[in-house]
């Protein structure tokens, strides 16, 4: 090695093989909540571990009196025990560290578990074992198969990766596909996700630009001159947001960099003194700007969150 030269130690975190270990000589670090078997997600896990069989193993450290303590799955541990399963295969790690595992999740977003769903039914598998493993029934199971049927590929391309409730497809349905798009940018772009928010855009969407344009649009207490209010605002909304979009990067690079040679100039006593006693508003400004909880100055913005009311 030439001199100057850094040398990492690769440390291997896990053991090269899995082994199998008797679920009494696993120790949890955490208790379960008394209310975890009645949860969702514990009834989704057993029903996969009852139909698939145990898909992830669970990791765990020794602590060499032939005990091992769980890192990760405690619950799936806690549901072999119920099915009486006597041993468990188990990942080893080398380090008894356990703050990384499951606390980065990328949960699946609707449009992924669709994509699973389909690409399961392809390969062959009955939708029953299907709707079983993920603790569904059979009118659930299809709801996510047709959960993009009628929407068009920009649309599902923005929001593919988001974690939208699957009624806000439902809702996207109902309007013409430019429409479709153009609600899609509105969610994005507002990072809410919410039955209630698309709802309001299909409130506010021209008749024209909906599906079924030839029967009259009825949205639950809202009378027509609201509703056409709501699409007044709403089209003004989207012009702001559109009209800001060029320009925002840069605003936000320029505000981060005056904030921060705000700060800096604070930092000099002399300059503090100076704006003391010729200057007491400036200096009063400046401080508000230096102190920011964002980098984002508190400046009027051309959209309100109460455009759609």
């Amino acid at each position: 090695m030439s001199a100057g030269a850094i040398a990492f130690d690769l440390v291997q975190g896990f053991e090269d093989e899995c082994v199998r270990l008797p679920t009494v000589t696993l120790l949890p670090v955490k208790a379960l909540r008394h209310n975890v078997k009645a949860s969702t997600k514990y009834q989704q896990i057993a029903a996969s571990i009852h139909e698939v069989g145990l898909v992830e193993p669970p990791v765990v450290c020794r602590t060499g009196d032939g005990l091992y303590l769980i890192l990760d799955g405690h619950i799936r541990i806690e549901i072999l025990k119920d099915m009486g399963v006597s041993e468990v295969e188990c990942l080893v790690s080398t380090d008894d560290e356990a703050f990384t595992y499951n606390k980065r999740i990328s949960k699946l977003s609707a449009v992924q578990e669709h994509n699973m769903v389909v690409r399961a039914i392809g390969r062959g598998v009955p939708e029953q074992k299907l709707a079983k493993a993920l603790s569904i029934n059979l009118s659930s199971l299809r709801r996510r198969t047709n959960l993009l049927h009628g929407i068009c590929a920009e649309a599902v391309s923005l929001l593919k990766d988001k974690q939208c409730p699957m009624a806000v497809f439902e809702i996207l349905k109902k309007m013409r596909p430019l429409r479709q798009i153009e609600a899609a940018e509105l969610l994005v772009n507002a990072n809410n996700y919410t039955v209630s928010y698309v709802s309001a855009i299909l409130a506010g969407t021209p008749q024209a630009q909906l599906l079924d344009g030839d029967k009259a649009k009825k949205v639950k207490g809202v009378t027509p001159e609201a509703m056409a209010r709501m699409e007044r605002e709403l089209a003004n909304l989207q012009e702001a947001i559109t009209s800001i979009q060029d320009t925002y990067g840069r605003e936000h690079l320029q505000l981060t960099v005056v904030k921060a040679y705000v700060a800096r100039l604070l930092g000099n006593a002399r300059v503090v003194r100076y704006l003391t006693q010729h200057r007491p508003s400036f200096l009063q400004e400046f401080e508000a700007i230096a102190e920011a909880t964002s980098t984002l100055v508190q400046a009027k913005s051309p959209i309100k969150s109460d455009n759609i009311a």
